[in-house]
C-alpha cells in the first residue's frame, strides 16, 4: 500500500495571505453553513446578505475544486508509478512496481517533490545503486517534479516458511551450503571468504562450521572471544563474532575435535545449529563436512537449505566425489547454483600453468547443468590467510582473489532471490477458474490441477492404510467443489495445503506432477 500525501486544497485562494474570512468560512465548512445560526460577527452578516443561489454556486465551485485536486493527486501518483515501472529487475524480469519494491510513496505537487522507499529483497543486492540512480532519473523527467528523495531498504530477514523452523532459524532468510564431499579441496576457504564477501556487500551473515571431526573455522578467523557462551535463561548458544559475522563451530565449544560416533555427531550439529541465537541474518553459510552420509542428510532435514555452492579441484578424482554430492543435493531438492574450481592455475614468467590439469569444474557444469563456474588461482596469500585468521577478501579486498569472490557473491545473491521468488509462487489457487496452479521450481512447465483431485491423492499415513495401502477417504468423501484455504511452501520440495475440514496435506512437487491434470497451461 502506498502512502499518498498530496497538497489538496478546496479553494486555491486559501494559499493567499489576503484571503477573506467569508471564503474561509465556505472552504472550512464545505458550503454547508446554516443561515439560521445567529452570530454577531460582521463577517457573518456579510454572509447572510448572500442570496441562496449564490450560496449554491459557491458550494458547487468548492466541491469541483476539491474533486479536481483529488484527481490531480491521483494522476500524479499514477504518473510516478508509471515512470518507475520502466525500471526492470534483471533477476525477476519484472518491473520494480510489479515486484512490490516501491513503498511509502509521498507526493507534494505544490513544491514538486516526490519521495518513496525502494524495499529490495536483500541488502546485498548488487544493483541497488543502479536502482536508486534510475529511480531518480525517471521520476525527475516528469515535468512537474523538481525534487526526488529515494530511500533504499531491504526486506526483513525471514525464510519463506518460518513457522515450521526452530526458533533460532526463524529470522534467517537464506541458507547457503558450501560443499565438496571431498576433503582438502579448499571448501572451508571458499565458505569463509564467501561469507565475508556477502558481509562486505551489506548483508547480515553468519557461518556455521558443520565439520565436528575437524573444524576449520577457529583457525581461519580470529574473534576476540574464542569460546561460545550459553544463555542460561533461554538455554541457547550465543555465537561469537568476527568483523560483524556471527560464528558457530564445535571448535569454539572448548572441545577441540570430536571423537564420537555418527548419531552423536548428528545430535551435536542439530544442537549447535538450531539453538544458536543467530538473530536476523540475510545469509547463513554452512561449511559442510566431507561425504554424503548421516551428517549431511541431518543438515538438509533440519534446515531449509536455499542453495548449494560446489567446490572442486581440477583432478578427476575430485570430480568423482563432487558428482556424488551434486546428486545428493538433487535428490534433496537443493539447487546447486555455482561451481568453484580451486587451485586451477598460477602465472609465472608471463605464462599460465595448470599443474593439476584442467576440466573438472567444467565437467561438473556440463554434466549437471550448473550455469556458473568460477576459477580460483593458486596464490600463496590465499593459503596464508587461512592460517593467519584473516580471510583473504578482508586482507586484500582489491586483489584478484577478492574480485573472484565478489563475482561468486553476486551470483549467490541473484540466484537466491530467484529461488525464493520461484518457491513462494510455485503453487497457488486460482479462484477464477477453481484450479490449483503448479509452477515447479527450476521448470518452465505450468500445470492446472483440480483441488478435489489433489486432496484425494494425498499419500500420507492419515490418508493411506499402512498395512493394506488402500486409500482411507473414499472418493465420495471429498466434495467435488472443495477449495484449499491456504497454500504454503515447504522448502524446495513440497507445499503445505490446508483444507476446510482442517486437514493439512504435504504435497511434494514430484507427486503434484504425477497427478491427473485438468489442462496444460503451457
Amino acid at each position: 500500500m502506498h502512502l499518498l500525501r498530496a497538497s489538496i486544497s478546496p479553494c486555491p485562494s486559501l494559499h493567499c495571505c489576503s484571503i477573506s474570512p467569508f471564503k474561509d468560512a465556505i472552504a472550512g465548512f464545505g458550503g454547508c453553513i446554516q443561515a439560521k445560526r445567529k452570530l454577531e460577527s460582521r463577517w457573518f452578516c456579510a454572509f447572510q446578505r448572500q442570496s441562496p443561489s449564490s450560496l449554491t454556486v459557491t458550494a458547487k465551485a468548492a466541491s469541483l475544486e476539491v474533486g479536481a485536486s483529488t484527481t490531480s493527486a491521483t494522476t500524479a501518483e499514477s504518473d510516478v508509478l508509471k515512470a518507475l515501472s520502466k525500471i526492470i529487475d534483471p533477476d525477476f524480469g519484472t518491473d520494480i512496481v510489479s515486484c512490490g519494491f516501491v513503498k511509502d510513496l509521498q507526493i507534494s505537487e505544490a513544491i514538486g517533490e516526490v519521495s518513496f522507499r525502494l524495499e529490495l529483497t536483500t541488502p546485498a543486492c548488487p544493483i541497488k545503486d543502479m536502482f536508486e540512480q534510475k529511480a531518480n532519473e525517471v521520476v525527475l523527467m516528469l515535468p512537474w517534479v523538481n525534487n526526488v528523495k529515494v530511500t533504499m531498504s531491504a526486506q526483513t530477514a525471514r525464510p519463506v516458511y518460518a513457522d515450521e523452523l526452530p526458533a533460532g532459524l526463524q529470522t534467517v532468510s537464506n541458507v547457503i551450503a558450501v560443499s565438496s564431499c571431498k576433503g582438502g579441496v579448499g571448501k572451508s576457504t571458499v565458505a569463509v571468504n564467501l561469507a565475508y564477501t556477502l558481509a562486505g556487500m551489506g548483508a547480515r551473515v553468519g557461518i556455521f562450521d558443520a565439520d565436528v571431526y575437524g573444524p576449520s573455522l577457529p583457525t581461519m578467523v580470529s574473534p576476540e572471544n574464542r569460546l561460545l557462551e550459553m544463555n542460561p535463561e533461554k538455554r541457547t548458544i550465543i555465537p561469537t563474532e568476527y568483523l560483524g559475522v556471527k560464528l558457530v563451530s564445535f571448535g569454539f565449544a572448548g572441545q577441540g575435535r570430536a571423537i564420537m560416533r555418527g548419531p552423536m555427531v548428528s545430535g551435536v550439529i542439530n544442537q549447535l545449529l538450531t539453538t544458536a541465537e543467530w538473530g536476523e541474518l540475510d545469509y547463513l553459510v554452512i561449511d559442510m563436512p566431507p561425504g554424503t552420509g548421516d551428517i549431511q542428510l541431518t543438515l538438509c532435514q533440519i534446515v531449509p537449505i536455499t542453495a548449494a555452492v560446489i567446490v572442486t579441484t581440477p583432478q578427476k578424482l575430485s570430480f568423482i566425489d563432487v558428482a556424488k554430492g551434486v546428486r545428493m543435493f538433487s535428490k534433496l531438492k537443493v539447487p546447486c547454483v555455482a561451481v568453484v574450481e580451486n587451485m586451477c592455475h598460477f602465472d609465472a614468467d608471463g605464462k599460465r600453468y595448470h599443474p593439476f590439469g584442467r576440466g573438472s569444474g567444467s565437467q561438473v557444469v556440463q554434466q549437471f547443468g550448473i550455469q556458473f563456474l568460477f576459477e580460483l588461482p593458486i596464490r600463496p596469500t590465499l593459503s596464508a590467510s587461512g592460517d593467519s585468521g584473516i580471510p583473504e577478501v578482508v586482507a586484500d579486498p582489491q586483489g584478484e582473489v577478492a574480485q573472484t569472490f565478489q563475482d561468486v557473491g553476486v551470483c549467490v545473491v541473484q540466484q537466491c532471490a530467484k529461488i525464493r521468488q520461484q518457491v513462494s509462487t510455485s503453487v497457488t489457487y486460482d479462484k477464477s477458474i477453481k484450479a490449483i496452479r503448479v509452477k515447479v521450481p527450476y521448470s518452465d512447465e505450468e500445470l492446472l490441477l483440480h483441488p478435489a483431485t489433489v486432496r484425494r491423492n494425498d499419500r500420507s499415513a492419515q490418508s493411506v492404510d499402512e498395512w493394506t495401502g488402500e486409500q482411507k477417504p473414499q472418493f465420495t468423501d471429498i466434495p467435488e467443489d472443495i477449495e484449499p484455504e491456504e497454500i504454503r511452501p515447504m522448502g524446495n520440495y513440497a507445499v503445505s495445503i490446508t483444507w476446510p475440514d482442517g486437514f493439512s496435506q504435504i504435497a511434494p512437487y514430484d507427486q503434484l506432477q504425477a497427478i491427473e491434470r485438468l489442462v496444460s497451461a503451457a
